[in-house]
Order: C-alpha cells, then structure tokens, then sequence
C-alpha cells in the first residue's frame, strides 16, 4: 500500500484538476451545484487517485458513468476524456477461474476447522442465531456503505472497507488542509 501521503498528493492533484474542468464548462453555478460538483469529483478523484486497484474505487467511477446516470456527463468531465485514464486491470476469464478455485479451496479449508472446533466447543460457547441475525444485519449495512459492497465476499468486504476508511480519511485530512489554508488567506 502507498503512503498516505502520496494518497493525499494525487488526490489533490486529480480533485483540483476535476473541479477545474468543471468550472470551466459552467461560470454560474447555484450552491446545489457547487455541492454536487464538489462531492463528485471528490469521490472520482479519490477514486481514480486508488488507479482502480480496490474493487470499491472501480464500483465508484463505473457508478458514476454509468448510462442513464444524470451525473454521467458531469463525471466524465471530471475523469477528463478516455484517453487520459487510468486503464483498468483487464483480468482474464481464466485467471478469475483460477484465483475462485484457490479462494474455494481457502474457504473449504477454514470452515472444516471452523466445523472442528465447533465440535469441541462446549455448548455455551456456540453463537446463538440472534447473535448470527445481528452480525448478518451488521454485514448488510457495511455492504451498503461500501462501493461495489454487495457483490463482495465477507473477507473482501472487510479489506475493502479499511481501505476505503483509509480514503475517506485522507479526504477529510485534505479537505480540512484546504479550508485552514483558505481561511488563513481571507484573514490577511
């Protein structure tokens, strides 16, 4: 993984060169727009600035170009045109066979331990079903906060998920960087 650092710099980088476009095609915004604008090109540039290595950056930028999607033209002038994005990784069908075969193999071979500790597991230290209902709900709502979060196994869904938290707080270390440093120039 990149240093946080780094993360920020690109991100700063492809959020103000986003913003920039935007302005450039609509002098006059409201502040509905302003807020729309500033979000999304927040999101793609975070998103872009991952270079579609996580699974949630890749839901996020195909969510926001997707047809019928009314910020599709507005997410593409942010992106800039196709041929100054980053290209995705194309995996093959056969190399998706062959990382789902050794995932399967992984699986069966946790939960045959999984299963063999069961066994040996007094009957107080089993889960009970209203504990499995809650971490199920618990795992739905983190599924629907995360990008591409519903087509992703369990232990993708947690790696997924501390990466995009490292994001969003890089977002937010930016954004806070950006307003001191505005509010410092209003005040001189």
């Amino acid at each position: 993984m990149r240093s946080p650092f780094s993360l920020k710099q690109e991100f700063l980088k492809k959020w103000i060169l986003g913003l920039q476009r935007c302005r450039s095609s609509k002098k006059n915004m409201s502040i509905f727009e302003r807020k729309k604008v500033i979000k999304l090109s927040a999101d793609v540039a975070m998103a872009s600035a991952r270079k579609s290595t996580t699974s949630w950056s890749r839901a996020l930028i195909a969510d926001a170009v997707k047809e019928g999607n009314a910020d599709k033209h507005l997410a593409e002038k942010i992106l800039g045109p196709a041929s100054e994005r980053q290209p995705t990784e194309k995996v093959t069908v056969g190399a998706m066979a062959y990382n789902k075969r050794i995932r399967s193999k992984k699986i069966l071979k946790r939960s045959s331990v999984i299963r063999r500790t069961i066994k040996c597991a007094p009957q107080a230290a089993r889960p009970s079903s209203t504990v499995k209902r809650l971490v199920g709900k618990r795992r739905q709502i983190l599924r629907s906060l995360i990008p591409g979060g519903e087509f992703m196994n369990d232990v993708s869904l947690i790696e997924e998920t501390l990466d995009y938290i490292i994001s969003l707080r890089a977002q937010v270390d930016v954004m806070r960087s950006l307003a001191s440093a505005s509010k410092l120039v209003n005040l001189n």
